[in-house]
């Protein structure tokens, strides 16, 4: 099945086949990523369409909501099919403000992996990332003790791989020294290229890159040169923008998150969108 995943597939360990294209669940959670789903049903539909148009990948974690986007994921999709890889993520919790929350303690992420077993009924998660929470400070700070948690609940059987979410070029080589990472999660698009490095060091060592924010940070007139294309190979912006990131590398993962099935539906078709040479060209201008 893997060869007719979205965008293809990316095998970055033993056992765990991506599609390139997934799906990021976070906009399925009320305004704010907080509270229930604005329409229920169609957070729903959107759920079961995404994982019948193939898409193997979807990014998730129990501060959504919080915990709503995983009951969601899980009255919607379970039992989950056995190629279906969910990928969460812990480091944080949420306020009553709605506020983001640094929970970096090894307790602390040791019980947020239980919470999402529980929450999306699974007895072994398939891929934690560490949220290390460049937001918060945090983002230059040693995290042998968080991953090293993690890397305990992997030997105890509760967790299959690991992975990272906001980290740096010396972070992913202090986590690799604990245990094996198959996926960096960043902030990476055609405006904010700022982890190039990160990039091509995963695909050199077959690690799923995973960009978030894919259509973020562009200014008038970068968006000017995305337009411009989008018009000549007659797509939008947004398939354009996925489109470039599938191209960039490899190993390069997407996860743009929609609560509405047009836009699944318009984001999916992006994995079958070939920029040309000279829309590369006139793109890679962009990046900053």
């Amino acid at each position: 099945m893997s060869d007719n995943l979205p965008g293809g597939s990316l095998t970055p360990a033993d056992g765990l086949t991506l599609s390139r294209m997934g799906y990021g669940a976070m906009q399925l959670a009320g305004p704010g990523v907080y509270g229930p789903p604005r329409d229920r049903a169609q957070a729903l539909a959107v759920l079961r369409e995404a994982v019948d148009r193939g898409v193997r990948h979807i990014d998730t974690s129990d501060f959504y909501g919080p915990v709503v986007v995983n009951e969601l994921i899980r009255e919607a999709l379970h039992p989950y099919p056995e190629d279906l890889h969910l990928v969460t993520k812990v480091g944080a919790r949420r306020g009553a403000d709605r506020s983001w929350i640094p929970a970096l303690e090894p307790h602390e992420l040791k019980a947020q992996v239980r919470d999402n077993l529980q929450h999306l009924g699974l007895d072994v998660l398939d891929v934690v990332n560490l949220r290390v929470g460049v937001a918060e400070g945090t983002g230059d700070d040693p995290l042998s003790e968080q991953f090293g948690a993690l890397a305990e609940l992997r030997q105890e059987g509760l967790i299959r791989h690991l992975g990272l979410s906001n980290v740096t070029l010396d972070q992913l080589t202090e986590a690799q020294a604990i245990a094996p990472v198959v996926t960096v999660q960043n902030l990476y698009n055609l405006a904010n290229r700022q982890d190039d490095a990160l990039v091509d060091r995963c695909a050199a060592e077959n690690i799923a890159f995973a960009a978030f924010f894919p259509l973020g940070g562009f200014t008038p007139l970068q968006s000017d040169i995305l337009n411009d294309v989008a018009t000549r190979v007659g797509a939008s912006p947004q398939q354009v923008a996925l489109a470039w990131l599938l191209q960039r590398s490899p190993t390069t993962a997407l996860i743009p998150g929609t609560s509405t099935l047009a836009h699944l539906r318009e984001n999916l078709a992006a994995a079958d969108l070939t920029l040309p040479a000279d829309a590369i060209a006139d793109l890679d201008t962009i990046g900053g």
